[in-house]
């Protein structure tokens, strides 16, 4: 075996112990953790049409419901994930009534093109909003909602 042969062989022994031990870390970790609690409250949504829009485009990340696709197994990049779904939760869960649930603050968002957001657009175009979804979208928050 030549001498470059070996030191890409090196190489290549040490990326792949390097990478099953990033993976290891994230099973020793508990905030590293994928979870769903339980759900202790059910938001009443305007109509089946708006819950199932909520449902698509935030409760992955603002709810104990989040669907983990299989690149959330896959660390570094779960970990950006994990650390996503769990700031959504601080701020506002749909699961458990906790953080800001008023209709303004979310239409702002949703009207400033904050919600969702791009990073989670690019995975799950799904969810991405036309116009008319955002306008359906918070006349059924509005209706499911308080306000400020």
């Amino acid at each position: 075996m030549s001498s470059t042969r070996r030191v890409l062989t090196i190489l290549l022994g040490i990326l792949v112990i390097g990478f099953v031990l990033l993976q290891l870390v994230g099973l020793i970790v508990p905030s590293l953790a994928r979870t769903n609690p339980p759900v202790t409250y059910q938001v009443q949504w305007d109509s089946p049409e708006i819950e199932q829009m909520m449902r698509k485009t935030c409760y992955d990340c603002h709810s104990n419901e989040t669907v983990w696709p299989w690149y959330s197994y896959v660390a570094p990049v779960s970990w950006l994930i994990i650390n996503h779904v769990n700031e959504g939760r601080d701020n506002l869960n749909f699961s458990t009534g906790q953080g800001e649930l008023e209709s303004e603050d979310l239409i702002r968002q949703i009207e400033r093109g904050q919600m969702p957001p791009a990073n989670y657009l690019s995975m799950h175009p799904e969810a991405n909003l036309s116009e008319s979804d955002k306008v359906t979208l918070i006349q059924g928050i509005r209706a499911s909602l308080p306000g400020d």
